[in-house]
């Protein structure tokens, strides 16, 4: 799913390209992604886009006479920047939207679709699509602590929960947590005024670094390749590759349809954290420590876990 920096580079070309330009028109390849029946889509039609802003993870444009168009691209939806006209693709396509220099283009790859469009009229009907998610660009260290103490949740959790933070998902708080060198399982309620100073930096770190190297990469061009796994990232995807800092071989947490990436040595004194599922396999064979998994893969025939076989 695109997080902050994704989406803000996202805002950056939108601006580049289609603020202070008409909407001519809305094409729309699935009718299930549109959300919305009041105001109809029509209603745009013809609208100057005044600008771009974020709401959350949701991507805003706000358009002439109170109107404001809303994406939610969600985890598999991707925003191209296309010739005026270009059809939509045939399987990913979800909708267009034609300005007089280009069409801008909705895609979705996945068989579940979750990306979704919204029309809505008024700052008040804006707000309710508000997750309430704490802007930790603009917000104090106090603020930052009062919103993690709120609910006692793991630090993984509460990152990642768009009530409570916003536009921070999967891929990125697993960066922040290595960043601030903190397990991803701790706590909030437990955290003491040192951590949660290092957890808030980190956060406004990495999401600034990421956030630059994206623009960067695009140059100015349009960002064509939004992923959450890219090789310039610590632990993110990076499941049995060596930590950029100790070495270690980087672990996971398996869950539902997401998975944590950690490393144990930087983050958790070197214990393993259980994964649901190999821990349920292998119950109290289950290995605590580095040095305990290295044992156990190595006499099972295998070589340990981060190095490649011979």
């Amino acid at each position: 799913m695109p997080e902050y920096p994704d989406l803000e580079v996202y805002l950056s070309a939108l601006e580049a390209r289609a603020k202070g330009q008409v909407l001519e028109r809305v094409r729309l390849a699935s009718p299930f992604v549109l959300r919305t029946v009041e105001p109809p889509l029509v209603s745009l039609h013809g609208k100057r886009v005044l600008g771009f802003r974020r709401v959350g993870k949701r991507l805003v444009f706000e358009l002439e006479a109170g109107f404001f168009l809303v994406i939610h691209l969600m985890v598999a939806g991707r925003l191209f920047w296309r010739e005026k006209g270009a059809k939509i693709p045939g399987r990913s396509g979800l909708a267009a939207f034609d300005f007089p220099d280009g069409t801008l283009v909705l895609t979705e790859v996945s068989t579940r679709k979750r990306a979704s469009i919204h029309v809505v009229h008024g700052e008040a009907m804006l707000k309710q699509l508000d997750r309430g998610g704490l802007e930790v660009m603009t917000a104090h260290l106090d603020q930052f602590a009062e919103r993690l103490r709120s609910e006692n949740h793991t630090l993984k959790r509460t990152l990642t929960d768009p009530r409570l933070f916003s536009a921070i998902g999967n891929a990125y708080s697993d960066e922040i947590l290595h960043r601030a060198k903190l397990s991803p399982i701790k706590q909030t309620r437990t955290l003491t005024g040192e951590e949660i100073g290092r957890l808030y930096a980190a956060t406004r770190e990495v999401l600034t670094e990421w956030k630059a190297r994206l623009l960067e990469e695009a140059g100015g061009d349009w960002p064509e390749k939004v992923t959450a796994f890219r090789p310039e990232m610590a632990v993110h995807g990076k499941h049995k590759q060596p930590c950029p800092v100790c070495g270690a071989a980087v672990q996971r947490i398996v869950y539902a349809e997401n998975e944590t990436n950690y490393c144990a040595r930087c983050q958790a004194q070197g214990r393993l954290l259980a994964d649901r599922s190999l821990s349920r396999l292998l119950k109290e064979d289950w290995p605590k420590t580095l040095d305990e998994l290295e044992e156990y893969v190595a006499t099972r025939g295998g070589s340990p876990i981060g190095r490649p076989r011979p």
